[in-house]
């Protein structure tokens, strides 16, 4: 009796097993990954475009001020005001600071009054000479007449002479005393200390109180940025390249004032505004191989500041009739490339090509492909040479469209 339970227990156990196996391939997908064995794969594909295409080029560019002026201290003094706000924008010839001005006024008002004392020796020395001089021309003919004798005349002529040089001697007084009035003039100006250029102000870098001399550094900074001048560098074959389409001074010139310039902030996003080629440096710089150029970016309302950093970018040639496919159609292997062509029989084929210069999101092909071609743009890692597959167009191309 026991046995044939048990038996009857193993039936049935075995018949909700084959229950099971029924339901579950009954219930199982048959498409997306559990496709049948043998069906065609789809791909995206993506079919070269010829066209003519900008070739542009990208630095890492460095912001300055168009000009830049230091302010420095000319005479030794307190630091006795501060006229300008850290970071605003000044104009020419505003107050910046001042130093202590009373110990220079001083010195000016003593180097005016040593110029009047000077004048009035002058003065002086002109009256004697006059009377010498009326003393010669009365002894000259009372001496041609023995009226008077030689003596007196003799005496006359070297006291006129005596006071000629007394009066030149005078004159020469009063320019060493105008020349210290302008002196002191000068440094009692100098204790102004203003801006040279219309621009932004920087920090200070001494404060109120803090004494100073010519040789105590900076007080603080000017720069105009409006425009503002970017420095990047070139390598000396792009350099070399570009004066080789352009070989004379004319063409190079006008070529040079239509570059377009373009600025990627440290943010990402693109300056609104282009720039202009400004100049290239006298030299090669010998430790990089590289010439540093200069661009100008107009700046209303002074948002680029001195010190910031970016991309420039600009158009630097048309390649014409180029080939173009996704760059993610090409895959790198070994040095070498190559891309996935999808015949009219939907069959696909491995291809070495040669890959050019990148456009955005695109690659320029030199060599392998043709116009029209297909190219597998995504779902190359399901494939092998002469595989069939299902074509259907690139998802971001798609979307373009």
């Amino acid at each position: 009796m026991n046995t044939l339970v048990k038996y009857k227990f193993w039936i049935g156990g075995l018949f909700c097993l084959v229950a099971i196996g029924v339901i579950y391939g009954v219930s199982r997908p048959k498409n997306g990954s559990g496709a049948q064995p043998g069906a065609a794969p789809d791909v995206q594909v993506s079919e070269v475009q010829q066209q003519d295409v900008p070739i542009f080029g990208e630095w890492i560019g460095t912001l300055d001020g168009y000009t830049n002026a230091d302010v420095r201290a000319q005479v030794t003094g307190y630091l006795m005001k501060q006229g300008y706000q850290e970071g605003g924008f000044v104009k020419q010839g505003q107050l910046l600071f001042e130093i202590d001005p009373r110990p220079f006024q001083a010195a000016f008002d003593q180097a005016e009054g040593q110029l009047a004392q000077a004048r009035a020796a002058l003065a002086n020395a002109q009256a004697v000479q006059h009377r010498t001089e009326l003393d010669v021309n009365r002894y000259t003919p009372l001496a041609a007449e023995q009226a008077a004798s030689q003596q007196d005349l003799d005496n006359a002529i070297q006291n006129d002479l005596a006071a000629k040089a007394t009066v030149a001697t005078a004159q020469a007084q009063i320019k060493s005393a105008e020349a210290a009035v302008e002196t002191t003039r000068i440094n009692l100006d100098f204790t102004r200390l203003i801006a040279p250029i219309d621009g932004i102000a920087g920090q200070a870098q001494l404060q109120v109180g803090a004494l100073v001399n010519p040789g105590s550094g900076p007080v603080t900074s000017v720069s105009t940025v409006d425009p503002i001048k970017v420095y990047f560098t070139v390598s000396e074959r792009e350099y070399l390249e570009w004066n080789r389409r352009f070989p004379t001074e004319t063409s190079r010139q006008a070529a040079d004032k239509s570059l377009k310039l373009e600025l990627i902030l440290a943010d990402g996003l693109p300056y609104p505004l282009p720039g202009t080629f400004y100049f290239a440096d006298r030299q090669v710089n010998q430790s990089t191989g590289a010439i540093r150029i200069a661009g100008l970016f107009p700046n209303p309302g002074n948002i680029l500041r001195p010190g910031g950093y970016g991309k420039v970018r600009t158009a630097v040639r048309t390649q014409k009739d180029a080939l173009l496919i996704p760059q993610r159609a090409v895959s790198e292997l070994q040095g070498g490339y190559q891309v996935a062509v999808v015949d009219a029989e939907n069959k696909v084929s491995v291809r070495t090509v040669k890959v050019g210069d990148r456009v955005g999101s695109q690659w320029i092909i030199t060599d392998g492909l043709k116009r029209g071609e297909r190219v597998v743009a995504e779902g190359t890692q399901k494939l092998r040479p002469g595989v069939q597959v299902n074509p259907k167009p690139y998802g971001a191309e798609s979307k373009g469209k």
